[in-house]
């Protein structure tokens, strides 16, 4: 499947491959999806995963809205929940197998401390700034952890102020980057472009700007993406 017209274009030169994970910071499965990625690429050591100077490996956050019509402030998260699944004990079955799933790859989700589901409008626009110093991978793991494991509000600027500070991102000028109105609409720009590739879930994957998987796939299932897109890239 050839995307290239939609705009997510790979960044090779000395790189083998370009990986564009499209996720929200509030997806469970995004999360297990980070960690099934991780591993599909320890099984291959030729790309040299590591430090960006080294790695053979560029990988691009890309943003999806998985609620996009939520207030920016958030919404009390079993409300939210009950009205998208229908009941309180579909919600327990849907969120035991998750966190089953989770376990599978070594994250304790805590679902039972977030209180709201947050717009991640913001949250999407952290991962932008941090990728500006080089951190967009580490700002995407903290957002999971904050939300998943300790129940964080991650829509509040206090919060995403505290995962920047964490992450030794300049606190003053991320603070007024979060004030103001900046790449607000490259997010929602991207998760229509995404759209328009035909993604309706996340995470969905795509290699070297022409091979797409969608789902939290298995590790073996994504490496075998990964040989199948070098090796197109090189024909």
């Amino acid at each position: 499947m050839n995307v290239l017209a939609g705009g997510f274009a790979p960044s090779l030169g000395r790189t083998a491959l370009t990986i564009d994970v499209i996720f929200d910071p509030v997806c469970p499965w995004c999360y297990i999806g980070k960690r099934r990625l991780e591993r599909a690429l320890a099984m291959r050591p030729a790309l040299n995963v590591g430090p960006q100077s080294t790695s053979r490996v560029s990988l691009r956050w890309r943003p999806f809205l998985l609620n996009p019509d939520l207030p920016r402030e958030g919404i009390d998260r079993t409300t939210h929940l009950v009205k998208k699944f229908g009941s309180e004990q579909r919600v327990r079955r849907i969120f035991g197998a998750i966190r089953e799933a989770g376990l599978s790859v070594e994250i304790h989700f805590a679902f039972e401390r977030i209180k709201r589901t947050p717009n991640s409008v913001d949250a999407h626009r952290l991962v932008r700034y941090a990728d500006t110093h080089g951190k967009a991978d580490r700002a995407v793991e903290a957002l999971f952890k904050a939300y998943f494991e300790r129940g964080c509000d991650t829509g509040d600027r206090q919060e995403l102020l505290s995962i920047g500070r964490d992450l030794e991102l300049p606190y003053e000028a991320l603070d007024r980057y979060l004030r103001s109105e900046t790449d607000i609409d490259v997010v929602y720009e991207e998760n229509a472009r995404a759209h328009r590739l035909g993604i309706s879930g996340v995470p969905s994957y795509l290699f070297n700007g022409a091979m797409m998987i969608s789902g939290a796939q298995e590790p073996k299932v994504l490496a075998r993406m990964i040989d199948a897109a070098i090796t197109t890239s090189s024909d």
